[in-house]
């Protein structure tokens, strides 16, 4: 069982802040989910190799070619405000 003060530790590490009904909420599904890896640890896994994967992988990214890009004219066409050829966003720090 997971303690409290364990919940409160590792709460702090993660810069949480908690209730007091949070805490206990927490230390019972963390007991719960520490329970499950407990009878996970009982199966016999010393048949299988550890990078083993229950499915195939494989790399479905293109490969990576320059291109010409678009005009600019093109791309500003539905921009909301523009200034010339570049996007005129609003500010976001404070001078």
């Amino acid at each position: 069982m997971i303690s409290q003060a364990e919940v409160e530790h590792v709460a702090e590490l993660a810069r949480l802040g908690l209730s007091a009904a949070e805490k206990e909420r927490l230390a019972d599904e963390l007991s719960r989910i520490l329970e499950h890896f407990r009878s996970l640890q009982q199966l016999d896994t010393a048949h299988i190799p550890p990078t083993a994967q229950v499915i195939g992988g494989a790399n479905v990214m293109r490969a990576d070619t320059a291109q010409p890009s678009l005009p600019a004219q093109d791309v500003l066409r539905n921009a909301p405000r523009r200034d010339g050829d570049y996007f005129k966003v609003q500010a976001v720090l404070e001078e």
